[in-house]
């Protein structure tokens, strides 16, 4: 008999939804979408975006996949944990990453119905046109994912690494 105490944890939600199933087609187009997003970024710095937009969406399933999946490209624990709170902990990341973290913020929330002048300057500064517009198109993707997982409360915790690509 073990002395180990078993925890017992909250069981996990039903999906509401199938999306995936129920529209292959659409979902066939976001997977090309989001290949056709990510070509000429660094592989690092695009799960950064991914997470941190995943964040800001309170996107269970996609912070559990992409937080393997930086994993699994060599990001480092330190970093990705970081991420939440990357104002305080600017000098974990480098410039151009910061400025890609900006952006994805500024597009994700909307806040102010627009992206500010000033963040996309910074981005500008730091990514030529057209790497500035995969990274956006990567921003977009990433909250057209985190759209579908919320709403249709798609389950964390079953991604392995390279499971869909």
């Amino acid at each position: 008999m073990s002395t180990e105490e078993t925890i017992q944890y909250a069981p996990e939600h039903t999906p509401r939804l199938a999306w995936a199933e129920h529209a292959p087609e659409v979902y066939k187009a976001m997977v090309r979408l989001d290949g056709a997003a990510r070509k000429g970024l660094d592989g690092k710095l695009f799960e950064l975006v991914k997470i941190r937009a995943s964040q800001l969406n309170h996107c269970a399933y996609c912070l559990d996949m992409h937080t393997k999946d930086a994993l699994a490209a060599g990001e480092s624990v330190e970093r990705i944990i970081q991420l939440s709170a990357w104002e305080e902990s600017r000098h974990f990341y480098t410039e151009q990453e910061i400025a890609a973290i900006e952006l994805t913020e500024a597009v994700t929330v909307l806040t102010e119905g627009f992206v500010p002048d000033e963040v996309y300057e910074r981005a500008a500064k730091h990514f030529d046109e057209v790497q500035l517009t995969q990274l956006i198109a990567s921003i977009i993707v990433i909250n057209s994912w985190n759209r579908f997982a919320v709403t249709t409360r798609m389950v964390p915790g079953h991604y392995t690494p390279g499971q869909h690509g």
